[in-house]
């Protein structure tokens, strides 16, 4: 997933804003990332996703060299509508629509 790719379909939030956000406000805890636009109020998809962005940054600030492992845009999105369709949240209106 590049910078410009959107982590949170529900809200339209980059991963770029979430990674800033960490950097600027630096969050304590990877609920706060629900501040960054509403990051992960929606349908609840990308909070795996947002966990694994907060982990990596706190590895990253204390020396160590990680980088989360997203999936593809693509893939993301696909998976994102099976989990949709099986029930696993609701989108919001004027969310990214399930493919």
């Amino acid at each position: 997933m590049n910078p410009d790719d959107e982590l949170c379909l529900c809200f339209h939030v980059s991963r770029r804003k979430v990674e800033n956000y960490l950097r600027v406000e630096r969050v304590r805890a990877a609920s706060q990332l629900s501040e960054c636009h509403g990051a992960g109020t929606g349908c609840g998809w990308c909070r795996p996703f947002l966990r694994r962005l907060f982990e990596a940054h706190c590895a990253s600030t204390s020396g160590a060299e990680t980088a989360a492992e997203l999936p593809t845009p693509e893939a993301y999105a696909a998976e994102r509508a099976d989990y949709v369709r099986q029930g696993g949240g609701a989108p919001p209106p004027g969310a990214t629509p399930i493919e």
